[in-house]
């Protein structure tokens, strides 16, 4: 099969980074376009790190800054999990500059010279980009094969009791997706909780020899720190997730089902409400990745990133 045309919105942070260099490496993903947004660390950071990130690739592809704010409210960055750079101190080269342009214009000039449901989006931050990008042009949604995030959860969250990180940081935008009409894909923190990463882990796989992008990834999962919500032993890496479910559906568990985000002000404000049984009776909106593969998971992710520069 042909490669699928790609836009990646991201906030690199360290699983970004490792899900950019995944994307990055596997021949089932054209990516055109990265967009980038505050989101883990503020916009100065984010761009820096996806522009290193690709950088180190020695791949040609644009990279567009973006909402330094959700679309009513500042995003809360996250630095005590990626670090005050975003990589977990990780340094690496500074990568090519930043191609001018805003990112929804961008992301919308993309989708404007694609065919009918043709490109793949895939969303690794809050979505403010491809929100501000979509809501002033709704035509183009057309253009969109399926749109894939890491976001949310039908169980507990990480920045709030009730709500994930990203779908927290803009959940007007993460609504407005999930009411398009364009077939949708979910890594919610339940998922991604099945790729959980150890030490033991990590060593096994810096067993395997490869370029500078997989020993810069390897930095970063060492850096990575272990989660308190798993009693830290470990910590999940979120957003190769989304990026695996485009290249290999086959390692996923999905189903069909309808998510609400909640909108309020109090504390549920952007949970998301997934119903999973169809309680409610109401139209699925997207299919929610259940089940991973783990082991096939972390060998694709480290066979790929491994035979990159």
């Amino acid at each position: 099969m042909a490669p699928k045309p790609t836009i990646i919105d991201c906030d690199p942070g360290t699983d970004d980074a490792i899900a950019l260099w995944l994307a990055l490496a596997s021949p089932e993903l054209d990516v055109r376009l990265v967009t980038v947004a505050g989101g883990n660390v503020g916009l100065e950071a984010t761009t820096a790190n996806a522009r290193a990130v690709i950088g180190l690739t020695g791949r040609a592809v644009p990279v567009v800054a973006g909402a330094e704010r959700s679309l009513l409210a500042d995003f809360r960055a996250e630095p005590a999990v990626h670090g005050t750079d975003g990589l977990g101190g990780v340094r690496l080269p500074d990568g090519p500059p930043l191609t001018p342009g805003i990112a929804a214009d961008a992301i919308r000039d993309l989708l404007r010279a694609a065919a009918p449901d043709s490109v793949t989006v895939i969303g690794l931050g809050p979505v403010t980009n491809l929100a501000l990008a979509l809501a002033t042009e709704p035509a183009l949604a057309g253009r969109i094969a399926e749109i894939v995030l890491m976001t949310g959860a039908w169980s507990e969250g990480n920045i709030t009791p009730a709500a994930e990180f990203n779908a927290w940081n803009d959940p007007e935008a993460l609504a407005m997706l999930l009411n398009l009409g364009r077939p949708l894909a979910m890594a919610t923190l339940d998922l991604t909780a099945q790729a959980f990463v150890t030490p033991d882990l990590v060593a096994r796989m810096a067993e395997r020899p490869g370029g500078a992008c997989w020993q810069a990834a390897l930095a970063i999962l060492r850096a990575l720190p272990a989660s308190k919500r798993f009693g830290h032993r470990g910590y999940p890496l979120h957003d190769p997730c989304a990026v695996a479910w485009a290249i290999a559906p086959a390692l996923f568990g999905a189903r069909h089902a309808h998510a609400e985000v909640d909108l309020g002000s109090g504390p549920s404000r952007g949970r998301t409400v997934v119903d999973r049984w169809n309680r409610l009776g109401r139209p699925a909106n997207h299919s929610l990745l259940e089940t991973l593969d783990a082991p096939a998971f972390f060998d694709l992710l480290a066979a790929r990133i491994a035979a990159l520069p």
